[in-house]
Formats: C-alpha cells, sequence, structure tokens
C-alpha cells in the first residue's frame, strides 16, 4: 500500500505533494472488509490490505495520527502569535514599521493635547461670555457654539482612542502575519525550486529511457520491471488537480472476467452462449481470419500497397531544432478555444487536420477483411479494432495539425493500390468542422463529419472531437455508426508531453442491433493495469455477449469467443461479476513499427510520410499546395510564420466581406444565401436523425476533366 501520510508541524502540512495527506482534517471511512478511503479537500485515496485484520491495525494507527495531528495544529494555532520571525532582515522591517506606527500615535497624542488645550481654554472664554450681560439672542449663540466645541473634543479623543487601540491590533497579530507572509515567500521558492528541478529529472529520464533495451508489450501482462519504470516516469510527470481520486491495487477487471478454455472441450452450443457465435463455435481456427504472428508479416506486405508500382517516399526533411518559450505563448491562451488562438509552427506538425483525419485509413485492411466476413457479430469485431487503431498512430504525436482553411480539400487516391479513394473538405470555419468520405472497391464506405473541441486548461490540453462516424458494407447492408474518444495531453508547462486516451465507445449496428461496448481505461499511478488499457464486449441485441476484446491502443487488440457466462460475487468489494469462459484469443490488429529516424520526422508513420508528397492534377484547394505547410516541412520555419499569418488574415478578410453581404441583405430585405462547401451538402441522416455533411460527389469526375472553377481561392 502506497503513499506517505504526513503528520508534521502546520507549515509542513501545507505542502502538500503527491502522496501527502492532511491528517488533521482527513475523513477515514470503511469501505468493506478490505478497503478504506482516506480523502482531505477533494483528494481521495482508495486504499487495500490484504486481510481485515491489517485493514483495521491501518484504520486504528491512522485515527491515532490524525488525533496527534490535531493537537499539534491546536497548539501551534495558540502560541503561534509568540513565535520570531524567521529571519533578522524581517525582524527589522517589522521593528521599524511598529515604531513609525507609534511615532505617529504619538504626534496624535500630541495634537490632542493641544486640542484638549485650546478646547478647554475656548470654553472658559464662553462661559465668560455666558457671565455676562448680553441680549438673549447672542447668549443662545454663545451656548450653541460651547456645545460645538465640547463634541468636537469628544470626537478628537475618541479618535486617539481608535488609534492606539489599532496599534495594540498591529502588535498583537503583527508576528502572526509575518509568519504567514514568509511562509508564502517559501513556497514561491519552493515551487521555483520543484519546477526547475522537475524539468531535469524529465531530461535525465527521457535520456535513460532513449538508452534502455526496448521490452516487448502484453495486453494481459506487463513485467514488473517496465512497470516500475512507466510508473516512476509517470509519477514524476503527472500534474493532476487537486480533485483527484487515487486507488491503490485496483481490480483486475471492473466489469468482467474472462476465462481461456480449451477449444475441444466446447464442440456443442452451451446454454449460455450468444445466438450470435453459436454456429462458429466448431470453426473457431487460430489461423482462421485473424491476425497471426506468423503471417503478420505477409499480410502487411500484401494489404499496404506492393502491387503498385508507383514508390512512395519513405522519409521528409529532419525537424529542426529549434528553442521556444512555450510558457511565454500559452499563459494568454488559458480557457480559450484552441482553434482561436494564433499559435507559430513550432507547435505544429507539416500535415494539417484534414491529413491527421485521413490517417484514420492505415488499417483499411480491417474493413477490407470485415467485409469478407459472414458473422455479424464477428464484422463487428474488426469494425472495433479499426476505431481502435486510429489511435495508434497519436502516441508519440503531440504536435499540432494546421488548421484547415475554410474550402481546403485533402484527396488520397488510393484506388489501385489498395482499392479505395478519401477526400476531406473544411465544411465550416467557426465552429470548426471537416468531412470526410471514404468509397472502396473492396464493399465498404465510410462517411463522416467532426469538429474538434479544445480547450487548454494550464496543466494539460483537452481534445474532444464531436461527431459521428458511419461505415456500411455492400453485402449484408449492415451500417455502424460510432464517436471518438476524448485526447489528453499532459504536462503542457513542465515535463515531456504525453498523450492519453479515455472514454468510451459505443459501435452500434443499425441493421442487427448488435452492440460494441469498448472503454479506453484512463492512466492511473496506482493501477497494476497496462497503460493504454482497451477492453470490450460484443453482445447481440438481447445483450448477450458473443466476443470479449481486449488490448492496447497503441500495440494490438485480440478478441475471444464467448463459450460460457456466469455470475461470481467473489470481488473483495462483494460485488456480482461475470465471469466469461472463451476460446484462446486471437490477434485482431497489431500496430505497424515506425520507420527509421521517425522520431526526427515528428514520429510519422509510413502512411502518414507520403501524405503531403506532391501529386499531380489534385484541387487548387488540397492541403499539399498549402504554402505554409510546405515551408514548414522544407525545415523553413520563419518563413512559413509569415506565410501562415498572410493566408489567416486573407481568411479573415473573406470572412469579413462575407458578413457584411449579409448585414447588406439584410438591411435590403433579401434572403442571403450562407456559405456553402464545393464537394459537401448538410442533410439529416436516416440513421441518427441528425443532420450533417455528406458528399453530394462530382470531384473525381472533375479531377479526370482538370476543370477547378468551383473552388476557391484560398491559397
Amino acid at each position: 500500500m502506497g503513499g506517505t501520510l504526513a503528520m508534521g508541524t502546520q507549515a509542513e502540512m501545507g505542502h502538500t505533494c503527491r502522496g501527502t495527506i492532511n491528517l488533521a482534517t482527513a475523513h477515514i471511512d470503511v469501505e468493506d472488509s478490505c478497503t478504506f478511503v482516506l480523502s482531505d479537500s477533494g483528494r481521495t485515496y482508495h486504499l487495500k490490505a490484504s486481510s481485515e485484520v491489517e485493514r483495521q491495525r491501518w484504520v486504528t494507527a491512522l485515527e491515532l495520527a490524525k488525533s496527534k495531528a490535531i493537537r499539534m495544529m491546536n497548539n501551534q494555532s495558540d502560541d503561534s502569535g509568540d513565535e520570531e520571525p524567521t529571519s533578522q532582515s524581517d525582524k527589522s522591517e517589522l521593528h521599524a514599521t511598529l515604531r513609525t506606527l507609534a511615532n505617529k500615535l504619538d504626534d496624535l497624542s500630541q495634537c490632542n493635547d493641544l486640542i484638549a488645550k485650546h478646547g478647554a481654554a475656548l470654553q472658559r472664554s464662553l462661559s465668560e461670555l455666558e457671565s455676562l450681560r448680553l441680549p438673549a439672542e447672542s447668549g443662545e449663540k454663545i451656548k450653541a457654539v460651547n456645545e460645538r466645541a465640547t463634541l468636537f473634543r469628544i470626537t478628537s479623543n475618541a479618535m486617539i482612542n481608535a488609534c492606539r487601540d489599532f496599534l495594540d491590533l498591529a502588535e498583537t497579530h503583527s508576528r502572526k502575519w509575518q509568519r504567514a507572509l514568509q511562509y508564502e515567500r517559501e513556497q514561491r521558492t519552493r515551487l521555483e525550486e520543484t519546477i526547475e528541478q522537475l524539468a531535469k529529472q524529465h531530461n535525465s529520464l527521457e535520456r535513460a529511457c532513449r538508452g534502455a533495451p526496448t521490452l516487448p508489450s502484453s495486453s494481459t501482462e506487463v513485467s514488473s520491471t517496465s512497470k516500475a519504470r512507466a510508473r516512476h516516469i509517470k509519477g514524476e510527470t503527472s500534474d493532476e488537480d487537486e480533485e483527484t481520486e487515487y486507488f491503490d491495487a485496483m481490480e483486475n477487471a471492473p466489469e468482467f472476467i474472462t476465462v481461456t478454455t480449451d477449444p475441444s472441450r466446447h464442440r456443442r452450443t452451451g446454454s449460455n452462449i450468444s445466438g450470435t457465435s453459436s454456429d462458429q463455435t466448431e470453426t473457431w481456427n487460430l489461423d482462421d481470419h485473424a491476425f497471426d504472428c506468423q503471417h503478420q508479416a505477409s499480410f502487411s506486405a500484401e494489404s499496404r500497397g506492393v502491387k503498385s508500382n508507383r514508390k512512395r517516399r519513405t522519409q521528409i526533411p529532419d525537424k529542426p531544432n529549434y528553442s521556444l518559450n512555450l510558457w511565454s505563448i500559452m499563459k494568454n491562451c488559458i480557457g480559450k478555444e484552441l482553434s482561436k488562438i494564433p499559435m507559430p509552427v513550432n507547435f505544429n506538425e507539416p500535415l494539417s487536420m484534414l491529413q491527421r483525419l485521413t490517417e484514420d485509413l492505415e488499417y483499411h485492411e480491417l474493413l477490407d477483411k470485415a467485409a469478407r466476413c459472414d458473422s455479424p457479430a464477428e464484422q463487428m469485431c474488426y469494425v472495433a479494432a479499426f476505431s481502435v487503431s486510429s489511435y495508434s498512430t497519436t502516441t508519440h504525436r503531440t504536435a499540432k495539425p494546421f488548421n484547415p482553411l475554410l474550402g481546403e480539400t485533402f484527396e488520397l487516391d488510393r484506388l489501385e493500390e489498395s482499392g479505395f479513394r478519401s477526400l476531406c473538405e473544411q465544411v465550416s470555419h467557426h465552429p470548426p468542422a471537416a468531412a470526410h468520405h471514404v468509397y472502396s472497391k473492396h464493399g465498404w464506405t465510410l462517411w463522416q463529419e467532426i469538429t474538434i473541441a479544445s480547450k487548454f486548461r494550464g496543466k494539460y490540453l483537452s481534445i474532444m472531437p464531436l461527431g459521428t462516424i458511419h461505415l456500411q458494407f455492400n453485402c449484408g447492408g449492415n451500417h455502424y455508426v460510432w464517436r471518438k474518444v476524448t485526447s489528453t495531453v499532459h504536462n503542457i508547462i513542465v515535463g515531456k508531453l504525453w498523450i492519453d486516451q479515455s472514454g468510451e465507445i459505443e459501435i452500434i449496428n443499425s441493421k442487427t442491433k448488435d452492440k460494441c461496448q469498448l472503454k479506453f481505461s484512463p492512466y492511473s499511478y496506482f493501477s497494476r493495469e497496462c497503460a493504454r488499457k482497451v477492453t470490450g464486449m460484443v453482445t447481440d441485441s438481447e445483450s448477450k455477449a458473443s466476443y470479449v476484446l481486449s488490448g492496447t491502443w497503441d500495440e494490438k487488440m485480440e478478441f475471444a469467443k464467448v463459450v460460457e457466462s456466469s455470475q461470481d460475487g467473489t470481488s473483495c468489494e462483494g460485488k456480482q461479476k461475470t465471469v466469461y469462459q472463451t476460446l484462446p484469443p486471437k490477434v485482431l490488429w497489431r500496430k505497424y513499427p515506425l520507420p527509421d529516424n521517425a522520431e526526427n520526422m515528428y514520429y510519422f508513420s509510413e502512411l502518414a510520410l507520403t501524405l503531403n508528397e506532391m501529386e499531380s492534377g489534385t484541387a487548387p484547394t488540397d492541403s499539399r499546395l498549402r504554402p505554409d505547410q510546405r515551408l514548414m516541412e522544407n525545415g523553413e520555419w520563419e518563413e512559413a510564420n509569415v506565410e501562415k499569418q498572410r493566408l489567416e488574415e486573407k481568411q479573415r478578410a473573406v470572412r469579413r466581406s462575407r458578413e457584411a453581404a449579409v448585414a447588406t441583405a439584410a438591411e435590403e430585405g433579401r434572403e442571403h444565401e450562407p456559405y456553402q462547401p464545393v464537394w459537401f451538402e448538410k442533410k439529416e441522416d436516416p440513421t441518427t436523425g441528425e443532420e450533417m455533411y455528406v458528399y453530394k460527389g462530382g470531384y473525381w469526375e472533375c479531377k479526370e476533366t482538370q476543370d477547378w472553377k468551383t473552388c476557391p481561392d484560398i491559397f
């Protein structure tokens, strides 16, 4: 059970860090026979002991330590005013301030004495005037003046008393104020030193990791050595919010447990087997359909376009080593929409968002294999693997792609090599939205509209893709719909950037009502699970499980056929879990290795290296023709920044002109047609009922005739 429980002076308890909690204000609760919860000011730790006896020993010790911490805090609070300032300079400054206040008070006292002396003389004079025989009207005026003089004397005495009370209060509390000021100064100094130390540690850890040998990873287990190293690195780089829950000794599977069984023992369908998969039980073969290690290389070679005579490029110019003060740029961007912030190309990679969207097709062969599946449940497994594979290229890709200009397009014509054609267009600028359409001669069509919502929170950057992905197969008519999960870029300010994916994907077959629930587990410092883990379950319309999916979004995915299921309540929390007996798992998808020298080429995959390669005959709005992006790829970053500003200003001028035309039309009482994309149009989707941009045709025909008169001038 990890972590350190702090019980020290009040100043020490203020220095909270990861693994430290203030016992004086902590709450200790017991969940069950093994687990207890320790919480304080939004920070929660779930701790688990090996037995009920050990748990009780920990709770008792914590309660005693909490009582001691409360007593220490109260004692320090009582006599904190008597403590001396921590430094001689602070003491001198405090005494000088008190002397100044005392001198001012002496001046006020002297003024008060003079006021009292002159006031008494004034009252004697007024009394003498009253004794004289004067007209009644004069006597009345003298009496009124006498009363006012008395009120003035009383007010001046009250002012002097208030000043004396203020000085007494300042003397009483000055030490506490000085102590609080000194504590804040120490906190600031300690924070600066910690940030500098973290930066140095990250640099040394990064160099050590680069020099260490790479260990093979598995979807079901991770070696203790590599896991300890990963935890140490992430522990150094993590920068969580205050309201964070930490779990110690998490359960192996929060939702279900799988048990691998012998295929020979399950030749017949059991009573709990999903009806979708029951007819496939006897044909489950470890060499059938799936990616196996034995023929992974041969499949990769066949599916990655070896048949084409064209030789694609395999490298781009190395990334220049430009230094940049990130905080000086980002500190004014907190809470703003990332797409509205003018960012230099130093934060970019030489690809546009349209090209990054096209990278979803890196493992298009999964859909080719899915089109050949007779079983909808097995087809769903390949679709699920395809949805996970789109994140494999983001492991090291922390740079930001170029924001497309309105009307910008990107085509990827791989009809001869891989059997598909892809077209993207930026259909909206605010909010930024891109439409994508892919046709494959292998029997499937994919289309999507994606809007990227992103927020910079100071510690991390959240990227939320909004929109729906549609996939339809010609044979069988199965239509699948799903959405993407949230991506988070950590350590924006200090440390090495790293990306995590978290959330759930629900893939629905609108024809058969089959579902696949995929869970992307966020990174947890205390979890015993492997990092970047993805688990899932394929169920039919009656919620019967047919396949179990497992793996990681950066390495591989496996699927196993369910032959039997039962309920089990043996968890430490006493919660019931479903236990699935499955046949041995098979590899659905495995990530391709990165090219040589990838770390100096923005960690691009083999497909990404070819996306910005010049093609003949593309539309004049194609991303390959974007000048700032081309300059950046060639290493001319200063020129790229100038060109980027020019293009953005040109786009703003067009937008202002369009807004002026709309205002003029409104004044004249006529309608003004809003901006319409060139190759896509908005329609209501019959499956989901939502409006989205879909391909209306004509692009590839215009490419054949080279008729691009409908394309706007954006570059």
